[in-house]
């Protein structure tokens, strides 16, 4: 447990190394100023400093809260895909059988009918994670350098497999045809799944309850989509994104000439009793300000990484290993062999995709 929090220390240090470089470096200029040219008028006065500061500090946490709140619902709505997939496949399993048929197929048909759903709801997870993965204008996670590296650094599959590719396994190559076709690829899926269940319902392979009870998982199906496209589509209010950060930039840039003053008065009173100390205590407050203005910057750095939880950070929602969790289960209650089921995606620097 201590090693991962090390790690995780250390993981923070370096995707915010060159905003603390530049924070030492503009400290140190600041002090410079101040003691070694002696341009004290520079000084400012630390009551407007902690206003700012604290008007700072109420924008973060609503920014942090409301982001936090995205996140949540989205894991929510994630979290209920589970359940009713699990649903999905055990209905699926034990509705599609010969007690109404017209015409009773082998024991072999049915069970490709039933493959074909299981292998079609998994094509669904795999349109949908991907959709979600499609970035926007308003998502700004890669624009930075560290983010970019981060990203790379835990490979979201999304970002690694076309989608071709990954629908392949699942789908006939009419259907992937079909599918590919369409812009919402994950509505025409569950399109063609009611259709398949109309077909089977037609034959007389499943009760007209069971066509019914079927039916709803696919509505919710279309619910969780919907709630799951409508968190990806509107974005976190950008007024509150850009005036936070004005606001942390302006802090920043105002903190320095209110500390080192105030470091200096220090250094002063101490000029008599420890005079070796106070010719070097002004310059302390290089690593206090960088302390500081670390804090500030790191936490609206996470709300923004924060705002769209699908983008593939350390802190958003995993839907890959989510999705893929969900194949597995499926696919075992298929009774596949474990060495055609595919593994779970790795975990990259403690990280879940």
């Amino acid at each position: 447990m201590l090693t991962k929090v090390r790690y995780s220390v250390k993981d923070m240090t370096l995707w915010t190394r060159w905003e603390t470089s530049g924070f030492i470096a503009y400290s140190f200029l600041a002090v410079f100023l101040y003691e070694e040219l002696e341009l004290t008028f520079l000084a400012v006065p630390w009551t407007p400093i902690a206003l700012v500061g604290t008007a700072v500090a109420f924008i973060l946490g609503f920014q942090n809260s409301a982001a936090y709140g995205r996140i949540w619902e989205a894991r929510k709505v994630w979290g209920g895909i589970v359940n009713t997939s699990r649903t999905w496949g055990m209905k699926t399993k034990d509705m599609v059988t010969n007690e109404y048929a017209t015409e009773p197929e082998t024991e072999a048909e049915l069970k490709e009918q039933k493959r074909i759903l299981v292998y079609r709801h998994i094509a669904w997870l795999t349109t949908l994670r991907y959709a979600m993965r499609q970035r926007k204008k308003w998502e700004t996670f890669d624009n930075h350098f560290t983010n970019r590296e981060w990203s790379n650094a835990i490979h979201i599959p999304e970002k690694v497999l076309p989608i071709e590719e990954a629908l392949f396994p699942y789908l006939s190559p009419e259907e992937l045809r079909y599918t590919m076709d369409k812009n919402n690829k994950s509505t025409t899926l569950l399109y063609l799944q009611s259709n398949h269940l109309r077909e089977l319902k037609e034959k007389g392979l499943i009760w007209e309850f069971s066509f019914l009870e079927l039916e709803n998982l696919l509505q919710e199906f279309l619910t969780f989509q919907g709630q799951s496209e409508r968190i990806k589509n509107f974005p976190y209010p950008r007024q509150y994104a850009t005036l936070s950060y004005i606001f942390v930039m302006i802090f920043i840039i105002l903190l320095p000439f209110g500390i080192v003053p105030e470091f200096s008065k220090i250094a002063t009173s101490l000029t008599d009793n420890f005079p070796r100390i106070s010719e070097v205590f002004t310059w302390l407050a290089i690593p206090f300000c960088t302390i500081v203005s670390w804090v500030f910057h790191t936490m609206q750095r996470i709300g923004v990484v924060g705002e769209n939880p699908f983008e593939g950070t350390a802190n958003d929602v995993p839907i890959s290993t989510i999705s893929r969790g969900i194949e597995i289960d499926l696919r075992q209650l298929l009774d596949e062999e474990k060495s055609s089921i595919p593994k779970q995606f790795p975990e990259n620097k403690n990280v879940q995709m």
